[in-house]
């Protein structure tokens, strides 16, 4: 019997309210935009709870990267087929990456946002300590920084690839012992189940933390500052837009049938989540049982969208290429096409692992043009007033990017269940919004069968 058949087994279904939840999330941000326009000194006051309610997400984290990973190699019996996933998803990541840089450099060079542009002094002291901020990061200090300090220390710093690497350590542990880790597969997999449990009441205050959020941008940038950043912002969404719909979309509807338009529906609330906190860490636990309940497999998931969390950066790749060309043509410092290369390839690297956090493209472009091209430093404070706002869209497509790939490897792999996606982005299925994983049972969410271990001790 499935997880699902012995959740509806055990009594009528509790009434799902969450559609009021994200109704009061849009409630919110549209006050918190009038707050911020009506009293910006009172608003800039309220960023405390917006990063309060961001922080509560973000602590939930490595508990769910952590349980996920480790159920879903723990549950393989085969360690290839893990290999097989992993080395598929960074090729696809580094493919993509490319791509979005490419398309970037292009609309960048068209549209020659940063003329008539001109720097103050205050912005340049803005883009230093944005720099300080960023900091330069070797190849060696990144690998180095992969491996923590204890076993458990990973689960309690919050860095994502730290848990991942604990995570894959586990999951092949508990691969290789076969039946006798059974009983620990299956205590992971309660607690996940209380992972996503307290993840569902957290959502709970989101109201509260999208109209501090808002309310303080709105508040501390006004409108006025935005208006002669129009031009690069207004590009940077429509570059977005067209790179998820026409690039991700023709991929996905030509690779695994699937309509990008339905798949974006059925993402559709932590698209709003995002919007609210500008973060997609905010959706990563939700993104990872929505993936599930779609029907690509757990191995899949817990591979492709942590990896993709660090490695697979589309909205943060098209931000770093323009804001770089918009800050070299404001400061009358145009860069050839050769220089736009190497800088911006250096900057996607050194941004590995920094996916999700709020600022962290800001930081990352100062940090990369101070190791990079110093020159063109100063320039950054031209960026920071309207961050804020083309930090939602490096998220948003950012995570559109990962539900994509998802789809993908498991596709190329496999590990999805076709006619299942069908149904669940029909309407058919409809996913758990009380729980988050109740109804993503190995026997329900994907192809793949029943664990070998866990059967030989069922």
């Amino acid at each position: 019997m499935s997880i699902t058949e012995t959740a509806t087994a055990g009594g009528p279904r509790r009434k799902d309210r969450t559609h009021y939840l994200y109704l009061a999330v849009i409630a919110a941000v549209v006050a918190g935009v009038v707050v911020g326009l009506a009293a910006p000194g009172f608003a800039v006051e309220l960023k405390p709870i917006g990063t309060g309610f961001v922080n509560l997400i973000k602590m939930m984290i490595s508990p769910v990267i952590f349980c996920t990973i480790v159920l879903g190699i723990g549950s393989v019996t085969k360690a290839a087929k893990v290999g097989k996933v992993g080395g598929l998803a960074i090729g696809y990541f580094l493919v993509m990456s490319t791509i979005a840089l490419a398309i970037g450099m292009v609309v960048g060079n068209l549209l020659e946002p940063g003329g008539g542009l001109h720097l103050t002094a205050a912005l340049a002291k803005s883009g230093h300590a944005q720099a300080a901020a960023g900091g330069a990061q070797s190849t060696t200090d990144f690998l180095l920084g992969m491996i923590p300090d204890t076993l458990f220390s990973a689960l309690t710093q919050g860095k994502v690839l730290q848990t991942l690497l604990v995570a894959l350590l586990a999951g092949f542990a508990l691969q290789a012992m076969g039946p006798v880790g059974a009983p620990v597969l299956r205590g992971i997999e309660h607690l996940q189940r209380l992972v996503f449990r307290i993840m569902s009441m957290i959502m709970w205050v989101a109201p509260i933390g999208a109209f501090g959020a808002m309310a303080a941008v709105v508040g501390a940038t006004g409108v006025d500052a935005l208006k002669s950043l129009a031009v690069i912002m207004i590009g940077f969404y429509v570059t977005c837009a067209l790179f998820v719909v026409v690039v991700l979309g023709a991929l996905l509807r030509l690779v695994a049938g699937v309509n990008v338009f339905a798949l974006l529906k059925y993402l559709g609330r932590e698209f709003l989540l995002i919007l609210s906190t500008s973060s997609s860490e905010s959706a990563l636990p939700r993104l990872i049982a929505k993936m599930e309940h779609l029907g690509v497999s757990r191995p899949v998931v817990g591979i492709t969208v942590p990896t993709g969390y660090s490695f697979n950066l589309d909205g943060t790749a098209i931000y770093l290429t323009m804001s770089s060309i918009f800050i070299s043509e404001a400061m009358d410092k145009p860069m050839s096409i050769g220089e736009q290369l190497s800088l911006l390839v250096f900057m996607v690297i050194a941004s590995k692992g920094a996916a999700g956090v709020t600022g962290a493209g800001l930081a990352t472009l100062a940090g990369g043009l101070q190791s990079h091209k110093p020159a063109l430093v100063d320039g950054v404070g031209l960026i920071v007033g309207i961050d804020r706002f083309m930090s939602e869209a490096r998220a948003l497509t950012n995570f559109a990017g990962n539900a994509v790939a998802t789809v993908l490897i498991g596709h190329w792999t496999g590990e999805l269940d076709a006619e299942r996606a069908h149904r669940v982005l029909g309407g058919e299925l409809p996913f758990d919004e009380l729980t988050l994983v109740d109804t993503h049972g190995p026997a329900d969410a994907a192809p793949e069968p029943v664990p070998a271990a866990a059967a030989a001790t069922a």
